[in-house]
């Protein structure tokens, strides 16, 4: 039976048991769609990221998987795939090219830190009602309208898009009581992945802004630390004009906390490409068994 390397690794994180596991194989040539699929389905990370050898200037293609489907693209992941490869010494620092569904993109390794561009879509105002904004995600509209002159709700994409929603104070984040089925109906409503809330109350004095992210509406109700909802809010905050019209070199978006998974996303979006970056750690490593391909014996009672 086939038997290959399997790993979890934490993004955004130096510390096992933080930031955002992903499931990571490394050395995925010749699997199947639906071997991967079933991997990815053993691992039960929010996303694996499969390896294999890339055709023309790519250093390696890379697919990910969801434990329900293939994804196109995913950034906690990428984080994690860049991270294994630096350590394992497959790759050195510097820029790379990898190849994924949605073409080719690139990563620059530097000391640890794995940064990767993200594509805007475009950002845009919704126009949505705060209280039921604020009913989905369980909080007083006050809390939203007190800082809505200035951040308006908006739809933003850097890839996946994203609802996202500017909150006054820490503890409005932290005290959200969030209707699943109200939030994956306005994700399906606005056409995008889910909700991601803000403040720029946070924990750690070195960080720029305090985040959660909800998406029901693709299996998830409540995201770690997300890399390509980070890139959005980073394209959101250049094209409102916070902080006066001049964004930092370098923001660093706090997120996982109300999850005992913290984890940091370090983001620069003054000009296009956004690109995310963060550390990753492996925390698990082993083998998976893959069993060959085929029909599945159909039992007739």
């Amino acid at each position: 039976m086939d038997t290959r390397r399997a790993l979890l690794v934490d993004a955004f994180t130096t510390e096992p048991l933080s930031g955002n596991p992903a499931g990571v194989v490394p050395d995925a040539d010749g699997l199947a769609d639906e071997s991967m699929a079933a991997i990815a389905r053993e691992l039960h990370a929010s996303e694996t990221a499969f390896l294999s050898a890339a055709d023309g200037e790519n250093d390696y293609r890379i697919r990910y998987f969801t434990p329900t489907g293939e994804i196109d693209l995913c950034g906690h992941a990428t984080v994690a795939a860049g991270s294994w490869l630096a350590d394992a010494g497959r790759l050195e620092d510097g820029t790379h090219s990898v190849e994924t569904n949605v073409g080719s993109i690139e990563i620059e390794l530097d000391d640890g830190t794995v940064r990767m561009e993200t594509d805007v879509g475009g950002v845009s105002e919704v126009d949505l009602g705060y209280d039921r904004v604020a009913s989905a995600l369980g909080i007083d509209p006050a809390t939203l309208t007190d800082i809505g002159a200035d951040l308006p709700l908006a739809r933003a994409s850097s890839g996946p898009a994203y609802l996202v929603v500017p909150v006054n104070f820490l503890a409005a984040v932290s005290g959200m009581e969030p209707d699943f089925r109200a939030i994956e109906a306005l994700s399906t409503e606005l056409d995008v992945t889910g909700i991601y809330t803000f403040t720029f109350d946070t924990l750690d004095g070195e960080s720029t802004l305090h985040g959660r992210m909800f998406a029901p509406a693709v299996g998830v109700d409540e995201d770690p630390v997300t890399g390509t909802a980070s890139g959005a809010v980073g394209a959101y905050l250049r094209e409102v004009e916070a902080f006066d019209g001049e964004l930092p070199e370098e923001m660093i978006f706090e997120q996982g906390h109300f999850l005992d998974r913290p984890g940091r996303v370090r983001v620069r979006a003054e000009t296009d490409p956004v690109s995310i970056g963060g550390q990753a750690v492996t925390a698990l490593e082993g083998t998976v068994s893959v069993p060959g391909t085929g029909d599945d014996e159909i039992l007739e009672v």
